[in-house]
């Protein structure tokens, strides 16, 4: 989708070792009126993105590259608290790469090959989703003036701001986390299954290995709850899943 005359071109990180690859996906980009640049190599990009802390709105990160590989990348990134948008593409399809990648911090995945219009209709979505990323959300907790806020037990999930605040700290959320805690927030009280989350959250086929979900929930008890090892909101329903309690309470 080319750009408004009106903004300025979203500029684009392409992390790529394929030369071929890269400059096409580079033309392609220009061509739809993005500022785009590659880099060869993960050590490359951490070294712009971190060191020289060149400003881009997005990247495309190949999995495959030589030395630092782009799992390792994404979690440097969020590792130092760089929170930019990252389209992972990969050309290890499987769903357990994929719930690896969204581990390290990606928020999308696209697997190769694909299509360009794929391609730019994911990066467009993203740029998109990280602007606006309305909460969905109409239960009494939620704040009604800013619905894409909630508030539960003296703490804050800001959905437009990918963050969550509590008394003492302010935890940045990774898209691939918000997303799943807008799902469990949207079914308060209700045993969730992992199959599920897996569907519905993450559109992966419901026989992939579910434990990366689990390591998913551990991290965002560690943010949220006051004492992770007995959590209060977010309780493992045994046998089933996982259950959102906006307050003191049992499990049904």
């Amino acid at each position: 989708m080319p750009m408004s005359p009106s903004q300025p071109a979203p500029r684009i990180l392409i992390v790529e070792d394929e030369a071929h690859l890269a400059q096409g996906m580079l033309f392609n980009l220009q061509a739809e009126g993005y500022d785009a640049t590659v880099a060869a190599t993960g050590e490359e990009a951490l070294q712009w993105l971190l060191e020289k802390k060149i400003p881009f709105d997005a990247i495309l990160l190949d999995v495959m590259l030589p030395g630092q590989d782009g799992f390792s990348v994404a979690a440097a990134l969020r590792s130092a608290q760089h929170y930019i948008p990252i389209l992972m593409l990969t050309a290890r399809g499987r769903p357990e790469d994929v719930l690896e990648g969204f581990a390290a911090g990606a928020d999308d995945y696209l697997a190769k090959p694909f299509d360009l219009t794929i391609l730019l209709a994911r990066l467009h979505g993203l740029l998109r989703r990280m602007r606006w990323t309305p909460a969905q959300i109409s239960n009494q907790t939620s704040t009604p003036a800013q619905p894409d806020v909630y508030i539960f037990s003296g703490k804050t999930i800001d959905f437009s701001l990918l963050e969550l605040r509590t008394a003492t700290r302010h935890i940045h959320l990774t898209l691939m986390e918000a997303e799943l805690l807008r799902h469990l927030v949207q079914n308060p009280g209700r045993a969730i299954p992992r199959k599920e989350i897996l569907e519905r959250v993450w559109h992966l086929r419901e026989d992939t290995d579910t434990r990366a979900i689990d390591n998913f929930i551990v991290r965002l008890r560690r943010y949220m709850e006051d004492d992770p090892s007995r959590p209060v909101h977010l309780q493992t329903i045994r046998g089933v899943g996982y259950c959102f309690l906006p307050g003191n309470g049992s499990p049904p």
